[in-house]
């Protein structure tokens, strides 16, 4: 596109910019407000109540430590798998893809409620079975904890980290490895001296971004936290707007303002990190060779490990849930449990109003929301990749920006302002809110398939008399039909399944999937939750084979 038409570039940074910034603004503002019904009435108490609450303290030691503990296990389980991934013979490998790819299309709600199915202190499934085996009178662990906590979301922010470590360890050139044992260093000390400072960036990099994941995360506290009264930010927050008979909302917004700044600056670190890896390049045109270093007899132990962690984050959650959605109460996998199975949970869901109307809002948002977050995100990715403006720049900044908003703090935002309109407790106000929240899935692939797509096709077309919509239609959509769809997929498989923004804004008549197995879990309908869970799980991969098949059929029809 050429600049000669800025009209395009400011339209979408005046959308972008309300959908982005507009929360942001009504946090600010309602910050200082005395409350929903008293908005513009301007004070300074709302921070001064949020700061001075004697809880807060325990609520932040709480909050370090969940997000460091789940990030620091998190960045070394990835650090351990990429390394025996690139650099190893381990056996297996397909395992590594299936750890880094299928785990991030289980929704974190259903993951975290896998794992209180299975160690929760009262009939978790494991505990029952280790009660009875081993004769004990009390349940050896509990779930409901700070450690539960970290251990669920360390093994939830895994992937990510993988994702971002495993390419930097594979592109390592190991002739700096051996030149340090060369000259008479260990294992441990290249380890050390060479191999981690080289991949530094890397690391710094999946640490910061895996700082940023739990800060935002409300699932794994909410199910495995609530229970246990252990708080961190993200809970505190949502009790202060849903509990008691006077919510402030101004409180919370002042105290979001503080995780929001956080959030925004560790997001800044990250882009800095990534953006400086140019200074630790290992690679050049002087030849490259890797090295497979050899396990020997720590091959099989290694293999059984990896296959366990998979069972662990793949295998288990899914069919645990499938188990206890079949089965009339926590019962222990048995004779007597497998003749007790019955349909009856599942009935019970499909006939339960509230249930049926959650599905269908939930479906409604993740067709129609995908369906426009991926028509804005093409022409902002249009606009960013074609026209190298500082509009261009400043549309690409806003695109990104809502990367770094915790849900539940840009929720509350959203809260401020939709109340102040008639799209207070409706699915539009959801819709609204989905698309700013998770803009950045759909501007990205599409991004990166534009730069693939020479501005020559597009001048050829105008040149040939076609209008920009024309050339758009039948010139460039249909080359970008696999990023399209990706970034469908992308959203609405989020739509499907996300709830730190949902929890805030729903209301009755607007109910969504998370919700309401949220819900099922506070009542403790294990059964009820798990079939609800299936379901959802189901609607999205139903939902990326249908993207699929119609891309391609669309792509096979515009090439024929």
């Amino acid at each position: 596109m050429n600049p000669h038409r800025p009209g395009l570039t400011w339209s979408l940074i005046a959308i972008v910019g309300f959908l982005t910034l507009c929360p942001v603004l009504m946090l600010l503002l309602g910050s200082f407000s005395q409350g929903l019904t008293a908005f513009g009435h301007f004070t300074v108490a709302k921070y001064a109540a949020a700061y001075t609450d004697p809880f807060l303290l325990e609520v932040l030691g709480n909050t370090v430590i969940f997000v460091f503990g789940s990030t620091l296990l998190a960045t070394v389980l990835a650090l351990v798998l990429a390394y025996l991934n690139t650099r190893t013979n381990i056996p297996c490998k397909p395992l590594f893809t299936v750890l880094s790819i299928v785990p991030m299309m289980i929704p974190h709600l259903l993951f975290a409620v896998s794992w209180a199915l299975l160690l929760n202190p009262s009939n978790g499934l494991l505990n029952l079975f280790l009660k009875d085996f081993l004769g004990l009178s009390a349940a050896p662990f509990n779930i409901y904890s700070l450690g539960g906590m970290i251990l669920v979301e360390g093994l939830l922010n895994m992937p990510i980290a993988y994702l971002i470590i495993a390419p930097a360890m594979s592109s390592f050139d190991v002739a700096l490895e051996e030149s340090s044992r060369v000259s008479g260093a260990g294992v441990w000390r290249t380890l050390w001296r060479v191999t981690l400072p080289v991949l530094r960036p890397a690391i710094l990099a999946a640490f910061v971004l895996g700082i940023v994941r739990s800060l935002a995360s409300y699932a794994v506290p909410r199910v495995l936290g609530t229970p246990g009264r252990v708080d961190v930010l993200a809970t505190y927050l949502y009790e202060m707007i849903s509990t008691g008979f006077a919510p402030d909302y101004g409180k919370a917004a002042a105290l979001g303002m503080s995780v929001l700044a956080a959030s925004i600056g560790l997001v800044v670190l990250y882009r800095a990190l990534t953006a400086s890896g140019d200074k630790f390049v290992t690679i050049s045109g002087r030849g490259y060779r890797p090295t497979v270093v050899e396990l020997k007899k720590a091959r099989t132990p290694l293999l059984i490990v990896i296959s366990v962690l998979s069972l662990l984050m793949v295998v288990l959650p899914v069919a645990v849930l499938l188990y206890t959605s079949l089965v009339p109460y926590s019962m222990v996998p048995s004779a007597q449990a497998f003749a007790s199975m019955s349909w009856n949970h599942w009935v019970e869901v499909l006939q339960d109003p509230t249930s049926i109307l959650a599905l269908r809002n939930s479906l409604v948002l993740a067709v129609v929301g995908a369906t426009l977050g991926v028509v804005l995100s093409l022409f902002i990715a249009y606009v960013v990749v074609k026209i190298r403006t500082r509009a261009s720049g400043l549309l690409e900044s806003l695109s990104f920006l809502s990367f770094s908003f915790p849900g539940i703090v840009i929720g509350i935002g959203f809260m401020w302002f939709f109340v102040q309109t008639p799209l207070y407790a409706t699915l539009n106000a959801l819709l609204l809110a989905y698309i700013a929240a998770y803009l950045p899935y759909g501007v990205r692939p599409l991004a990166s398939a534009f730069v693939q797509v020479h501005a020559h096709l597009e001048e050829s077309s105008l040149v040939c008399g076609a209008g920009p919509l024309t050339t758009l239609r039948r010139i460039i959509v249909p080359l970008l039909i696999p990023g399209i769809v990706s970034a469908w997929i992308l959203m609405a498989t989020m739509f499907v399944r996300e709830l730190t923004v949902s929890v805030v804004l729903s209301r009755p008549g607007s109910e969504v999937l998370a919700v309401q197995i949220l819900n099922f879990a506070d009542d403790g309908l294990w059964g009820k939750l798990s079939a609800l869970g299936i379901l959802m799980i189901l609607i999205s991969t139903g939902l990326v084979l249908l993207a699929a098949y119609a891309g391609r059929r669309f792509r096979e029809r515009s090439f024929a």
